[in-house]
């Protein structure tokens, strides 16, 4: 069975930082996309954050040069180091898998966790 499983979600305030990981089992995502998503009440879910599995990274415009994304293809892990944190950082996070094939920008993926909740405050 495949699972994907976030930590590391929480309370800060803005200006923090917080680190989100993710651990895959199931099967070996070492080809595939890894990414986060996150979704705010009201709000559509929107892409914060992919890489391949050769490390080629994707980020949000409102993300940029604030989060890192990083992957460990042996360990099939994956982690979001979030820094300078806003109040619209304020979402459920979720860590997703995908197919290669598809863009990098890609709304799409195959797998999602139940998601890690992130809460920034002014």
């Amino acid at each position: 069975q495949v699972q994907l499983v976030e930590s590391g979600g929480g309370l800060v305030q803005a200006g923090g930082s917080l680190r989100l990981s993710c651990v895959a089992s199931g099967r070996t995502f070492s080809s595939y996309f890894m990414g986060w998503f996150r979704q705010a009440p009201g709000k559509e879910r929107e892409l914060v954050a992919r890489i391949s599995s050769g490390g080629t990274t994707y980020y949000a415009d409102a993300v940029k040069g604030r989060f890192t994304i990083s992957r460990d293809n042996a360990e099939n892990t994956l982690a979001l180091q979030m820094n300078s944190l806003k109040p619209e950082d304020t979402a459920v996070y979720y860590c997703t898998a995908g197919s290669p094939l598809k863009s990098m920008r890609s709304n799409n993926y195959d797998y999602r966790g139940k998601g890690t909740q992130v809460t920034v405050s002014s």
